[in-house]
């Protein structure tokens, strides 16, 4: 038996611009299909809204990204949360955080520098205790990523 996992991303109405941002970073290809194309009326206010949306790249990389109808809202503290570091640690009301894991450093700085991009680092990519570089930011999006370089196991 094969399982995998894709995070599902839901937006107020920024599905297709984050799916464009992540291409961005990631690279990769967007498939995306909009409530008028599975049969809401294209007058219908949201039609042309993200109902279906992905990002996938050719090393696997998938992410998935939706917009919830109803009421635009590009405020992404009232529709993500916060998070901030406070006396060593963490401070959320979000109920997840992307982790994003690298083989080396320069591998994820290159993907820190690019979704930190319009964003607000709440604690810089550096050299940690358990991995030679860990950081944690909040993308113009709202999704709040954890980036580290991955420790080699000692085998």
């Amino acid at each position: 038996m094969s399982i995998s996992t894709t995070t599902h991303l839901n937006f107020r109405g920024t599905a297709g611009k984050a799916l464009e941002f992540y291409r961005s970073v990631f690279g990769g290809a967007v498939t995306a299909a909009t409530y008028g194309d599975f049969g809401m009326p294209q007058e219908a206010p949201g039609a042309g809204k993200i109902v279906f949306g992905q990002l996938e790249t050719a090393d696997g990389f998938r992410l998935m990204a939706y917009d919830i109808p109803g009421q635009d809202d590009s405020d992404v503290t009232r529709t993500a949360g916060t998070t901030r570091r406070e006396n060593g640690t963490t401070i959320t009301d979000r109920t997840f955080f992307q982790s994003l894991r690298g083989q080396n450093l320069e591998e994820v700085r290159t993907l820190w520098d690019g979704l930190a991009d319009g964003g607000e680092i709440i604690e810089p990519l550096a050299a940690s205790a358990w991995s030679p570089g860990f950081g944690m930011l909040t993308d113009r999006f709202g999704v709040t990523w954890v980036l580290d370089v991955e420790v080699p196991s000692a085998g």
